[in-house]
């Protein structure tokens, strides 16, 4: 035992420092294929600077920690510190592949990166108004952000996505839309961040292969577990969308067990009935005109959050019904599964969830 120890305690360390090292050889390799992306390379002195020491911390999520910095210029920034990669490297290289090539106004800018040893991190504009998530959930700020604002905010991140699928010379797939992933600059122009566990694929392709499932749970797409309803494609980012959409317009959680009535526990399923049953959808201190806004981003999300991928529609589809009149959109059909469905659909495939990214909502 005596002799032993030594040896498998050398041997970890070997297979630790290759492992590493294999991870900053397949992002070289990455960056030397790439040359002629946008983003400028920082060195690690560079981002110290730009931190002050990372001094301000901005917020902490799955894949790093988010510290304010200041460039040469006297623009701020947000400057994601990765944490230690457990696939290679692949959230690095899928940030720097994905937002790397792209600029839109509803997509956050990447403005460069550092790669050096084991340090990693990504240069962001600096978005002052924090995340969405700030705003959604809080009453004591609903009067900051009316049904108006949240509309406009709704259309944006509509448009982004829509940007991200059929706008770019690769359709990207972002896999994770959440409200800390929706970024709000100083006009809370909405900007559609993280983008972690994107993946790229060609415009004209359909359906997407995934050895695992990815996202946060609750805005998940259920053919990312379940096989048999239909095969993963831009579908599971519209789902994501509807999800968002319907915490956006009801100011509350999707799933919330601490609600006054067991009927509103799962709110998307308690609308859909009271809709479908011709009843009103009570909402406080609102006028007209922003219950019919309301209304409308409801009526949307349900189409979004229909179980199979074939019965939703495409996120140009949605801005086309968002900015149409309310009174011009049909009820879908219900979007969830009876009881003798989700029996049979419960055969079906179920993936574990592979990673729940939570980039910093820079709060």
């Amino acid at each position: 035992m005596i002799l032993g120890a030594p040896c498998v305690i050398a041997f970890l360390i070997y297979k630790w420092r290759r492992r590493h090292l294999s991870m900053y050889d397949i992002i070289e390799k990455f960056l030397e294929s790439h040359n002629n992306l946008m983003p400028i390379r920082y060195s690690y002195s560079e981002v110290r600077k730009m931190t002050k020491g990372f001094k301000d911390k901005l917020g902490e999520g799955g894949f790093g920690t988010v510290y304010k910095g200041t460039l040469r210029s006297g623009h701020l920034v947000a400057i994601k510190m990765l944490s230690m990669s457990k696939t290679n490297g692949q959230d690095f290289i899928n940030e720097v592949a994905t937002i790397g090539r792209i600029h839109h106004i509803n997509v956050v800018q990447l403005i460069g990166f550092c790669v050096e040893g084991s340090k990693r991190a990504l240069v962001y504009e600096f978005m002052p108004n924090g995340s969405l998530n700030k705003y959604t959930f809080l009453p004591e700020v609903s009067t900051l952000l009316s049904y108006d604002k949240m509309y406009d905010i709704a259309l944006g991140v509509a448009r982004g996505i829509e940007y991200l699928h059929q706008g770019c010379d690769m359709q990207i797939l972002h896999f994770d839309i959440k409200p800390h992933n929706i970024l709000l600059d100083e006009n809370f122009t909405p900007k559609v961040s993280d983008f972690g566990l994107a993946k790229l694929y060609p415009v004209n392709g359909s359906i997407v292969s995934l050895t695992a499932a990815r996202g946060t749970l609750g805005y998940m797409a259920p053919e990312l577990f379940y096989k048999n309803i239909g095969g993963v494609s831009y579908k599971a980012d519209v789902y994501s969308f509807g999800m968002l959409l319907m915490e956006m317009a009801s100011r509350r959680k999707n799933l919330n067990a601490f609600t006054d009535h067991l009927s509103q526990i799962y709110f998307p399923t308690w609308v859909y009935e009271q809709l479908h049953d011709g009843k009103d959808v009570e909402m406080k201190d609102v006028t007209e005109e922003e219950k019919k806004i309301g209304m409308k981003m409801i009526i949307v999300a349900l189409w979004c959050i229909q179980m199979k991928p074939s019965d939703r529609p495409s996120m140009n589809k949605v801005i086309q019904m968002l900015e149409g009149e309310v009174e011009y959109l049909q009820m879908p059909s219900r979007p969830f599964l009876s009881s003798s469905e989700r029996i049979i659909t419960s055969g079906g495939d179920n993936s574990n969830q592979s990673n729940e990214s939570s980039q910093s909502s820079q709060s």
